[in-house]
């Protein structure tokens, strides 16, 4: 579950552009950047840049199989939570959110896709603004399996 999770934040991330302020005047691949110059990393970009990942539009998990990258923002190719000492605050309690979630997803339903659509169908493309989301909504069949335990 976490190599799917570490892969959807790879091509999705939370946040596509990651600002940042230049404390000093530097040269960056030949660009002068002046101190006090508002800067975006592309998160986005990075995670799709074929520099760094084999087959970058593909969906592969075990990408993340037995690799040391992590999401911490040391490995600067894979920045979905930020970096350095602005990095997102919240990633231990997020990340723990998100597996919990999943996983009684995934515990206690099984999924279809609508009226016999098949996956290579899904539109997957995404509305960017400051977040990025889904253009179209995802349409989802769950049907229960494991019964939920009783509310007290």
């Amino acid at each position: 579950m976490k190599l799917i999770i570490n892969e959807t934040l790879r091509l999705h991330p939370p946040v596509p552009l990651v600002p940042r302020l230049c404390r000093e005047t530097c040269e960056v691949m030949g660009y002068r950047i002046d101190a006090g110059t508002r800067v975006f990393v592309n998160a986005w970009a990075n995670g799709r840049d074929e520099r760094y990942w084999d087959d970058a539009e593909s969906f592969k998990p075990e990408r993340f199989q037995g690799s040391a990258m992590d999401f911490k923002g040391v490995d600067f190719e894979y920045l979905p939570f930020g970096a350095g000492r602005r990095i997102c605050p919240g990633i231990g309690f997020g990340m723990a959110t998100v597996e919990l979630a999943l996983g009684h997803l995934l515990l206690h339903f099984d999924w279809e896709l609508p009226h016999g659509m098949r996956p290579e169908e899904l539109d997957m493309c995404e509305a960017t603004s400051l977040i990025v989301a889904r253009k179209t909504e995802l349409k989802l069949i769950a049907t229960g399996r494991v019964p939920l335990p009783a509310a007290t």
